[in-house]
């Protein structure tokens, strides 16, 4: 048994190199992790079990019935973060540039098929050269497999999708399919297409970083949520990101302790809204007065700034925030903005995490870009969204709330639970100025002092509409409250909502406007 054992042990050290020393040094040199160095800092200490160590890849061509390292490529196994399972895979660039081939595909398809029968999240580490060239249409087949699991697991178990390294061509829709994309910088690249090729095809000359880097793509397009410096610091943030979801959609994620004896009213908060109804503030520090610790998770945090999404907990308890922010274009509602807020609404919704919306909203971004290209539709996806959600939804209207966007953020009418504002809110079609400026037309040009009887007007307006009680008379707001007690309120109307039961028509799916 001895020898077994010392078999088993050398084949095990084998696997472990991947594809040697000699390649795991020039992985460093890139700064760069391998593909166990990564798991280790992932998940909790001695928690992981690998599966799949010895596979090999069955491929004889082009000489490579010459050269076969154990485990294909991908290191595949479970662990725990926090305590928690999870079913992971991390592509091995020692080891044919991490490229993906019928088996390497093999082991990613059982991991993700195990991880759905046990009901756990899928954490990917995404470093590859992408098709095995060698084995042709089989590896794409590969890719396909994936893609279609990444589809069926969407909305059942979270997947974490994080590029460490190269992602191109096909490759790219497995982490695009998936809830989150963590990129580092310099180091993570995602295109459809390199930069080689779109010189070809378009003239234009342009860099692998500028193209598909971390920042291009935190930026730019809005396919990173969460960005880093370096792999260490994107890893530890994977962690922390799990500490606000749930194992699946069934499951609810943890409440962490908190001291409600503690809790007192929060007095910078009655000061924070400008007597200028036009000035900005920053509605991050709103949120850091009102979540535990001033903790908050930021998604997409510099994509589409006009509106802020991310995790904190609130009273012990994991929430997702979404909130207009004024020191951007005003807070507006525009294309990217939409589809950003749209997009987490519905993560959180398909994972039993509760919704706060802050409101400061001055409506839709107006103008023919955003029109032409279709403002309308994309708007409407928040809309859908925010509709379709049965998790407890609390929205506050800090100040603005105007027109069509009114409506769009969780008003009362879309079956938000408790609709609250502070004094300063004003609710209504549009801005006091633009309003008189309709509705008193004629008066205000047939008047011997058009500008004197303007801010008459304006200021009867004022007094009259531009604020929240007509709204909370109507039973739209179900309270106004002092901006002090906030923190207060919300946990308790967050902890009487905790076992609501909401339901939606029996159907197939809906069709949201894509």
């Amino acid at each position: 048994m001895k020898e077994k054992s010392k078999e088993l042990y050398n084949r095990k050290d084998k696997a472990k190199l991947g594809g040697g020393e000699a390649k795991i040094k020039n992985q460093h040199e890139k700064g760069k992790l391998t593909a166990r160095e990564r798991i280790e800092l992932l998940v909790d200490n001695g928690s992981f079990e690998e599966i799949g160590m010895f596979v090999k890849h069955r491929a004889t061509d082009f000489g490579l019935d010459k050269v076969n390292y154990p485990g294909d490529g991908v290191v595949t196994g479970f662990a725990k973060i926090n305590g928690r399972p999870i079913a992971l895979f991390s592509q091995d660039f020692t080891v044919f540039g991490g490229s993906l081939s019928e088996t390497h595909a093999e082991k990613i398809i059982k991991i993700m098929k195990l991880a759905l029968k046990a009901g756990i999240p899928i954490i990917g580490l995404n470093d590859s050269g992408g098709a095995r060239i060698q084995e042709g249409v089989i590896s794409l087949g590969g890719y396909a497999d994936i893609f279609l699991l990444n589809t069926l697991a969407s909305g059942v178990v979270p997947q974490i999708s994080v590029v460490l390294g190269p992602c191109a061509g096909g490759a790219v829709y497995s982490p695009a399919i998936t809830d989150f994309i963590f990129m580092a910088r310099k180091t993570s690249h995602m295109f459809v297409t390199g930069p080689n090729v779109v010189k070809t095809v378009t003239h234009e000359n342009v860099t692998f970083e500028d193209l598909g880097g971390a920042d291009t793509h935190a930026t730019k397009s809005g396919v990173a949520h969460f960005v880093y410096d370096n792999e260490i610091e994107t890893l530890l943030n994977v962690r922390k990101l799990m500490g606000y979801l749930p194992l699946n959609f069934k499951d609810r994620p943890d409440n962490l302790n908190f001291d409600f004896e503690s809790l007192q009213p929060e007095e910078k908060l009655d000061s924070i809204i400008p007597d200028n109804p036009n000035k900005p503030y920053d509605m991050k520090e709103v949120i850091s007065l009102l979540v535990d610790d001033s903790e908050f998770l930021e998604v997409h945090q510099n994509y589409a700034e006009n509106i802020i999404c991310g995790f904190c907990h609130i009273g012990g308890m994991s929430v997702g925030i979404v909130a207009n922010q004024p020191q951007i274009l005003a807070g507006v509602l525009d294309i990217n903005a939409s589809v950003k807020s749209a997009r987490f609404v519905r993560f959180c919704d398909a994972f039993n995490i509760p919704l706060l919306v802050l409101v400061d909203v001055p409506g839709f971004l107006p103008g023919t870009e955003q029109e032409w290209n279709g403002i309308i539709r994309h708007g409407a996806k928040l809309l859908y969204a925010f509709s379709e959600a049965t998790v407890p939804k609390i929205t506050l209207i800090t100040r603005k709330a105007y027109g069509g966007a009114y409506d769009v953020m969780n008003s009362k009418h879309i079956r938000g639970d408790f609709n609250f504002a502070w004094p300063s809110a004003e609710l209504a079609v549009m801005g006091p100025k633009g309003a008189v400026e309709i509705i008193f037309k004629k008066e205000i040009e047939s008047s011997e002092n058009p500008e004197l009887e303007l801010e008459r007007k304006l200021n009867e307006y004022i007094q009259k509409f531009a604020n929240p009680y007509i709204a909370a008379e109507r039973g739209f707001l179900d309270d106004i409250i002092e901006p002090k007690d906030t923190k207060r309120i919300l946990i308790n109307s967050f902890d009487l909502l905790k076992d609501k039961v909401d339901n939606n028509p029996k159907k197939k799916h809906g069709n949201i406007p894509l």
